[in-house]
């Protein structure tokens, strides 16, 4: 297999569903286990009713717009010498007030955005995806069970076969013969017939215990046609 991982959650809580069984194919980024998360979505939706509160922005401008209009009368009620200097200066308090209430009102709706956006993460979190495109190769416990971020506590293992790595071991007499990019015929024990593939890496360092070194071809398995885990021969150039 290209890679093979063992699922854990990032949070702990009781599992509520595993959408998957063994032997299911999954796509990256799909819902595999579900936990118990009522307290988390009643969290999202308080959240999600402050951050689309209109009636605090609302009133506040409202406020602003009458203090606005009242500066302006009394201003030019001054200019005629009908009003205080006083009326005039209360009147601006006023206008200042309503915009500083304006501005509390927007960082208010501001921070109940933020928190809606953070609410919705932790939410995330008592969903577990699929990292990859892949196929779920053991599943290790169920719903009831409790599930942890504990390296022994994995709830599932997927593996991802498309496409799927081949290694190879060659002897030392074939150092430097066989480079990335180079292609080969692969015929595995099953289902039989044959492939190409691809180097993708060759290692530099051959092994002084048993004069070999390995290399690695990449072979496309669209279809999941071949098991990752077959036993098979590979030519290269054609020999």
């Amino acid at each position: 297999a290209r890679d093979t991982v063992e699922i854990r959650s990032s949070v702990e809580g009781i599992i509520d569903k595993v959408l998957v069984r063994r032997g299911d194919m999954v796509r990256k980024g799909q819902v595999l286990v579900m936990l118990e998360s009522g307290t988390e979505r009643a969290a999202v939706e308080l959240a999600r009713s402050k951050a689309t509160m209109e009636g605090p922005m609302r009133a506040s401008e409202s406020r602003l717009d009458f203090a606005l209009k009242k500066e302006q009368r009394t201003a030019e009620l001054f200019k005629q010498n009908f009003v205080a200097a006083g009326a005039l200066d209360e009147a601006r308090t006023q206008r200042e007030l309503a915009e500083s209430e304006l501005r509390e009102a927007r960082e208010n709706r501001k921070i109940a955005e933020l928190e809606l956006q953070r609410n919705e993460e932790v939410l995330k979190l008592r969903s577990i995806r699929s990292p990859f495109d892949g196929v779920v190769v053991e599943r290790y416990m169920s719903p009831g069970e409790f599930a942890t971020s504990n390296v022994k506590d994995p709830v599932l293992k997927i593996a991802e076969v498309n496409p799927l790595h081949v290694e190879v071991v060659l002897p030392a007499s074939h150092f430097g013969k066989i480079h990335r990019g180079a292609r080969a015929s692969v015929r595995p024990e099953a289902p039989g017939g044959r492939f190409t593939a691809t180097v993708t890496a060759v290692d530099s360092i051959i092994d002084a215990a048993s004069g070999t070194f390995g290399v690695r071809l990449e072979l496309p398995n669209p279809g999941l046609r071949i098991p990752a885990g077959a036993k098979c021969k590979l030519t290269f150039g054609g020999r």
